[in-house]
C-alpha cells in the first residue's frame, strides 16, 4: 500500500477535500503537521485546499496509472489561496511539481499592473484589507485571469483547461504533469510561505519561461520584511530566492515554529586577519515567519556575521561576501560570543559544502554554562569573553564535548573549515530550540 503524505507547513489549521481518497471526506491538517493517507494503486482524485469555503490549488492524482507510473501535477485552474506542491517520496528535494511561492509571486505580478489591467481583473482577483491578494478565483473561466497568471507561474501548475476532449491544452501545463517513475508514496505540502519539500532546495524541475521573474517580493507580508538600521523597510519589499541565479548576498531560513528576526553587523575594520567586531550598529534586520527561506541582498564589500535577534550571547554566521584572493563568499558558524540555538552554513553554487550543526546543544547543558540574555531568554555564554569579562569555562568544555572542534568556532584560532561559495552567497539556517 502506498499513501499521499500531506503536510501542512503552515501556522494555522489548514482544511481540504479528498476526491477519490479518504471516503471522499475533508480532513482539516493542524499547524505544522502531516498526515497519511492511503492511496492504492490505481487510484485517482485530487487533494485540494479550501479558503473561507472556497476551493483553490490541488494535487491531482493518477496512481500507477499508465505503465505502472504516478502521474501528479498541481492545478490552479479552479484558483488559488495558499502554494502547493508534490513530488514522488524518494525524488531529489528540489524536483517536484507546482509553484513553491505561487502566492507571493501573484501578489508581486499584481501590484506590477497599471491600474486598467488591475480594473479588469476586479471580481476574479480578491485583496485583502491592506490591498494584497489573498486570492485569485478560477483561470479556467476567465481569459485575462489565465493571460495575468501565466507571467508568473507559467509551466510550474496546470493554469488553463488542460488537454480534455478536443482541447488539446496548453503545452506548458502539458508538460509539467509528465509521469514520474513507477508507483511510490506521494508527498503534498501546503504553505502560506514557501511550500517546497526542502525550502532548502531551490527548483530544479521544468525551467520557466522567459517572461517569469526570478527573484520574488513578499511586499508588505505580515511575516516578512527587511528593514535598514532605522527600522525603514528597503523599498517596501524583499526577495525570496526560487530560480536561476541568486545575487551577492546570502539565503537566510527560520527553522523554526515562530517568526524571528535576525540582524546583520559590518565588522568595523578588517586587516592582518583580525577584524573589528560591530556590536551595537546593525546595518539592517529581516523578520521571517516560520519555516521561511529569503534572499537578503548585501553589498560585495560586507563582511560581519548575522545573527538571531540583537542580544548578547547569540550564534553567529560569520561570512564576508567577496574575498580578495578568491573572490568568492567565505563563511562560517561561530559561538565564540555564545550560543542561542544551532545554525549551519552551505555553499549555494553546486559544490554542496556545508558546515555547522544543527544539534540542541542548549539541552542538558550545566547550569555554570548559561547566561540569560536581556530579555531572559537562555543561552550558552560567551567561550571568548568581551566587555562583560573573561570567558566561561564551562560553556567551553560543554561544546567542545558536544561538538568537538571542526563544526563551529569555540575558541580562536584555526581549524574549523569554512565554507565557499563563487556565486557570492551562502545559505545560513537557523534553529530555534
Amino acid at each position: 500500500m502506498h499513501y499521499l503524505k500531506i503536510y501542512n507547513r503552515s501556522n494555522h489549521p489548514q482544511r481540504f477535500q479528498c476526491h477519490g481518497y479518504y471516503n471522499d471526506k475533508d480532513v482539516t491538517i493542524n499547524a505544522n503537521s502531516e498526515i497519511s493517507i492511503e492511496a492504492p494503486d490505481g487510484s485517482k482524485g485530487a487533494i485540494i485546499a479550501v479558503h473561507d469555503d472556497i476551493i483553490g490549488e490541488q494535487c491531482e492524482i493518477n496512481k500507477a496509472g499508465w505503465q505502472g507510473n504516478d502521474f501528479i501535477d498541481i492545478s490552479n485552474i479552479v484558483g488559488a489561496g495558499g502554494n502547493m506542491t508534490c513530488q514522488q517520496i524518494g525524488d531529489p528535494p528540489g524536483k517536484f511539481k507546482g509553484h513553491e511561492t505561487f502566492m507571493q509571486a501573484c501578489n508581486q505580478a499584481y501590484h506590477k499592473l497599471p491600474q486598467d489591467k488591475k480594473n479588469q481583473l476586479r471580481g476574479h482577483v480578491f485583496l485583502d484589507g491592506n490591498g494584497n491578494v489573498k486570492r485569485i478565483g478560477p483561470p479556467k473561466e476567465f481569459q485575462p485571469l489565465e493571460e495575468f497568471v501565466r507571467t508568473f507561474a507559467n509551466g510550474r501548475t496546470y493554469i488553463g483547461v488542460g488537454a480534455w476532449g478536443p482541447n488539446t491544452g496548453n503545452p506548458a501545463d502539458n508538460e509539467q504533469s509528465k509521469a514520474g517513475n513507477g508507483s511510490k508514496d506521494i508527498r503534498i505540502v501546503y504553505s502560506d510561505g514557501n511550500a517546497a519539500p526542502d525550502p532548502n532546495k531551490p527548483f530544479t524541475g521544468q525551467s520557466v519561461d522567459s517572461a517569469t521573474v526570478n527573484m520574488l517580493s513578499l511586499a508588505n507580508s505580515d511575516d516578512f520584511a527587511i528593514k535598514d538600521a532605522n527600522g525603514i523597510e528597503e523599498n517596501g519589499t524583499a526577495t525570496l530566492m526560487v530560480v536561476n541565479e541568486l545575487g551577492p548576498g546570502i539565503q537566510l531560513t527560520n527553522k523554526s515554529g515562530k517568526k524571528n528576526t535576525y540582524y546583520f553587523y559590518d565588522n568595523y575594520w578588517n586587516g592582518n586577519g583580525e577584524a573589528g567586531a560591530n556590536f551595537d550598529h546593525p546595518l539592517k534586520h529581516v523578520e521571517l515567519g516560520p519555516n521561511q527561506t529569503v534572499h537578503v541582498p548585501l553589498d560585495l564589500k560586507f563582511k560581519g556575521r548575522v545573527q538571531r535577534g540583537d542580544q548578547l550571547p547569540a550564534t553567529w554566521g560569520e561570512f564576508q561576501v567577496k574575498a580578495a584572493d578568491d573572490g568568492r563568499a567565505h563563511g562560517d558558524i561561530s559561538l565564540q560570543q555564545g550560543c542561542d540555538g544551532a545554525a549551519t552554513v552551505a555553499s549555494t553554487d553546486g559544490t554542496n559544502v556545508s558546515n555547522g550543526f544543527e544539534k540542541d546543544i542548549l539541552k542538558d547543558a550545566p547550569g555554570a554554562a548559561v547566561e540569560k540574555k536581556p530579555n531572559g531568554e537562555k543561552a550558552l555564554a560567551s567561550t571568548e569573553g568581551n566587555w562583560k569579562g573573561p570567558g566561561n569555562q564551562a560553556a567551553t568544555d560543554w561544546e567542545y564535548k558536544q561538538l568537538g572542534s571542526t563544526r563551529a568556532y569555540i575558541k580562536g584560532g584555526s581549524g574549523v573549515p569554512d565554507v565557499a561559495s563563487k556565486n557570492n552567497c551562502l545559505h545560513f539556517t537557523f534553529f530555534v530550540p
